[in-house]
């Protein structure tokens, strides 16, 4: 208490400054002209529950939080060679180990000399002042988001007409910028057609007479050019703050004003191509019984003026008596049945001048199933129908000289086949025959010399095509009389009788074995883009600013410009392969090609042929060369996920890559190097599998050159509240809903919630929510996130007695039937339905032989 000593004669002043120091309601304090402190009152040594002894002299320092003490300390220090008051603001530990923001003030006390006899000073709480500016800052933060990343134009102006603010879709609309706009009325870029009554409806708005309004209107942009728009304006209230304000709401709407124009042009056109065509269009509305007839309909029918060509019985007493029954019929018929509509029969005009019409109909139904409307079309085919005889002697005149045309098929170096209405081989000219090494007769006997694989898929097309009844054409492979298959392109085309009966197809082949080794050439080159294209919307961007997070970034931002090897490790869902994707897209290689390969996902037995590729005829099924993952990430970057699941011998070759940079195609000898960087992931203890035998020391040396350590969600709590907002803005746009607040509960929830799915579980559970809410609110169903018990971990011990003989008796069995074999098809592994690795970590814990299983 020397420090309150001073001035003070009498021993009862100082307790009195005492009790007065030590009840006033703030945190105080005072120090020595160096800076140390030598006096705390009682209230700020209860709110941190350090002593007077622990805080004298700079002891408080433990009460500042870290980050803040080295930025309070340079304020503290230049005030003390100033000799100023000063005030800085920092984190101030509470007695329960909280930090809140305080306020920290101190004024020295001067001599006679104007140096510091003494410093005196507060601690102000300001939490929730700190609080009240973030929170207000966010809100206009995304208020600012939403106004500049609207979709259509936004201008903002007082009740006079000035502009007060725009955002770059308006701007674009007028060709103004924000600045040139501030200087202009809203009737200054409103065409001078619409001025008149744009101001007549504002001075509506502004007299309440309306409380929004929407014209259609031209604005007249910087360029002289005229633009159409539709505006919605409305009259926004103002606050103590901010007087009241016009909202406009800008869309461009020119394209659609062109294709209303377009339409109106394109009816008339319609009309005009129905004259020139013959054809006359109508509906039947069958509510009211009318018929809307266009006017070439009409002149077909040759309907006069006083004629009613509204109602359906006058159509039918134009058709010629004869045939009239009998479409009346058939139109019934099709009305009843809600079927299609189609009818050739003549008509008597009034002048008894008969024609030919050729009639169709479609019905139209309504969501329940009921017929609405009759729309159909009506064709004169008066001259057709006359020609009709000529075209028939012309037919047969086709038909005699068939054989004729067969000699000049069998001189034509194509493959031409004639087939049967229902595809049975009737022809084949010499070049099939050549090629294929039959005759005649053997083709007309055989179905086909596809290939086995093709015959399926041949059937199912070439049945489909027929049945249809019109051009078609499919590829196949069709075996030569050197034993070899080639592909071919096949077209059907049917030859139709006068009644419209197919009576022949005509089936052409064209030669395409070299356009299809060209394909298969370019689908090799291109697997890593489809690849690509198949996962990349996994995550679109690495979302997050926690602590932990912003480790794992810096550490991309390092190891990205090397070509180092790296190796990921973080638990299932944390987005692994997005890291490997970023440290890809932020390196030299970057324009290269990156492919991803899941070695979980791929069998055992064909992994090495997946990542190095094979030879033709290397093994059963291989009937052509195939590149390997290496060879199509030359120059780029390969990202093994699940590493640790890779086969033993696998992992020698990968080791190989990674020491020499060349490797071998499987059934193949020759060398191929390769340029590649290496990213590997797993969800596995490789120490663990190391230890158990399963994954090589010296391969995880090679792959560990630099690690990279995922956090799991439950570590990043803080990225939450920003990856739910990510998701569910992501998502609810995908659905076409407007989500506009999240639910507190929902989010006080997931951050409670330990997230054993990690960021994966969190994208499907906010997917699902969005499917099921139907307001402007987003919530999680509370059962989804109730707390769940953590995952046990696997036993360090060994198994009860019970189970482990079980357990070995289960693997005893399996061994015996695969006679010893682990790995593979028939192996033990794939009879127990777990992946091998892990039946060799059991047969090592239970101290199974499994060689004496061999000899069995």
């Amino acid at each position: 208490m020397a420090s309150l000593q001073d001035g003070f004669e009498e021993p009862g002043d100082v307790q009195d400054i005492r009790l007065v120091v030590d009840t006033i309601p703030t945190l105080a304090w005072s120090a020595r002209p160096d800076g140390s402190a030598d006096f705390f009152n009682q209230r700020w040594l209860d709110y941190t529950g350090l002593s007077a002894e622990q805080a004298l002299d700079w002891g408080w320092k433990v009460a500042i939080y870290p980050d803040d003490v080295p930025r309070i300390l340079e304020t503290f220090r230049e005030a003390l060679n100033t000799v100023k008051p000063f005030e800085v603001e920092g984190r101030f530990r509470r007695f329960d180990g909280e930090f809140r923001w305080f306020l920290f003030r101190g004024s020295p006390l001067r001599d006679r000399w104007g140096k510091a006899a003494k410093w005196y000073g507060t601690n102000t709480d300001i939490e929730e002042r700190k609080r009240a500016e973030d929170a207000l800052r966010k809100s206009e933060e995304r208020w600012r988001s939403v106004f500049e990343n609207s979709a259509i134009g936004v201008a903002l102006s007082d009740l006079n007409g000035s502009f007060l603010a725009t955002n770059h879709v308006y701007q674009t609309i007028v060709g103004y910028t924000e600045q040139e706009l501030r200087a202009l009325h809203f009737l200054d870029v409103t065409h001078e057609d619409y001025r008149e009554a744009n101001r007549a409806l504002v001075t509506e708005l502004l007299e309440g007479k309306r409380r929004q309004f929407q014209i259609e209107k031209k604005y007249r942009r910087k360029d002289g050019s005229s633009i159409w728009v539709s505006n919605n304006v409305s009259l926004v209230p103002g606050t103590e703050r901010v007087p009241r304000f016009i909202m406009a709401l800008a869309e461009d709407i020119t394209q659609r004003k062109r294709a209303e124009e377009a339409l109106r042009k394109s009816e008339a056109l319609l009309h005009e191509a129905q004259r020139l065509a013959r054809t006359g269009s109508w509906s039947w509305d069958v509510l009211s019984g009318r018929v809307v007839s266009s006017p070439e309909n009409a002149r077909i029918y040759d309907f006069q003026p006083n004629e009613d060509s509204a109602a359906p019985e006058v159509y039918f007493q134009r058709i010629h008596p004869d045939h009239r029954e009998r479409i009346r019929e058939v139109f019934q018929t099709c009305v009843v049945e809600k079927t299609d509509y189609q009818a050739d029969f003549p008509i008597v005009l009034l002048d008894r001048t008969v024609k030919y019409i050729h009639a169709t109909g479609h019905p139209i139904l309504n969501k329940s199933g009921d017929l609405i409307e009759f729309f159909g079309t009506t064709v004169d085919v008066t001259e057709q129908h006359e020609s009709r005889a000529a075209l028939q002697t012309a037919f047969e005149q086709i038909k005699a000289e068939e054989t004729e045309l067969r000699r000049m098929t069998d001189a034509i170096a194509s493959y031409i086949y004639v087939l049967r209405p229902d595809g049975t081989a009737l022809y084949a000219n010499q070049a099939v025959l050549d090629y294929t090494g039959l005759t005649l007769e053997d083709v007309q006997r055989e179905d086909q010399r596809a290939h086995p694989e093709d015959l399926e898929r041949l059937r199912e097309e070439r049945d489909e095509g027929l049945a249809r009844g019109k051009p078609f054409e499919l590829e196949q492979r069709a075996l030569g009389k050197d034993g070899n298959y080639r592909w071919f392109l096949v077209r059907y085309n049917p030859l139709r009788d006068d009644q419209g009966h197919i009576i022949r197809w005509y089936a052409t082949g064209t030669d395409i074995e070299d356009r299809k080794q060209a394909e298969e050439r370019m689908r090799d080159e291109n697997v890593a883009l489809r690849e690509q294209i198949d996962q990349v919307f996994m995550f679109e961007e690495i979302v997050g600013s926690s602590p932990a997070l912003q480790t794992v970034l810096s550490r991309i931002v390092k190891v990205a410009p090397t070509d180092s090897t790296v190796l990921i490790t973080g638990e299932t869902g944390t987005g692994k392969e997005l890291i490997a994707r970023a440290i890809h897209k932020h390196s030299q290689r970057s324009g290269q090609a990156f492919i991803s390969v899941n070695c979980a996902s791929i069998p055992s037995s064909l992994i090495a042929s997946e990542l190095f590729g094979h030879e033709k005829g290397a093994f059963t099924g291989a009937v052509q060369r195939r590149q390997g993952r290496f060879e199509m990430a030359h120059s780029g970057t390969i990202f093994l996920d699940e590493v640790g699941e890779l086969p033993l011998e696998t992992q020698i070759a990968l080791l190989r890559v990674l020491q020499e940079r060349q490797f071998e195609r499987v059934g193949g000898n020759r060398i191929i190097s390769t340029d590649v960087r290496v990213i590997a992931a797993t969800n596995r203890d490789l120490t663990a599998a190391i230890a158990a035998g399963t994954f090589r020391t010296d391969l995880f040396y090679r792959l560990n050159v630099f690690p990279v350590e995922v956090p799991p969600l439950r570590k990043r709590k803080e990225d939450i509240p920003m990856l739910v907002e990510y998701f569910v803005k992501r998502y609810a746009e995908k659905a076409g809903k407007h989500i506009r607040r999240i639910d507190n509960n929902t989010l006080e929830r997931c951050q409670s919630y330990e997230w054993p799915g990690n960021i994966r579980e969190l994208q499907n559970i906010v997917e699902r929510s969005v499917i099921l809410c139907g307001g402007d609110t987003f919530w999680i169903e509370k059962a989804w996130l109730a707390s769940i018990q953590p995952p046990r971990p696997e036993l360090a011990g060994p198994l009860p007695d019970t189970l482990q003989n079980q357990e070995r008796k289960m693997i005893e069995t399996a061994l015996a039937e695969s006679k010893g074999k682990v790995a593979g098809p028939e192996g033990a592994a794939a009879k127990l339905g777990i992946p091998r690795s892990t039946l060799d970590t059991k047969i090592k814990q239970l101290g199974i032989n499994k060689h004496r299983f061999i000899s069995q």
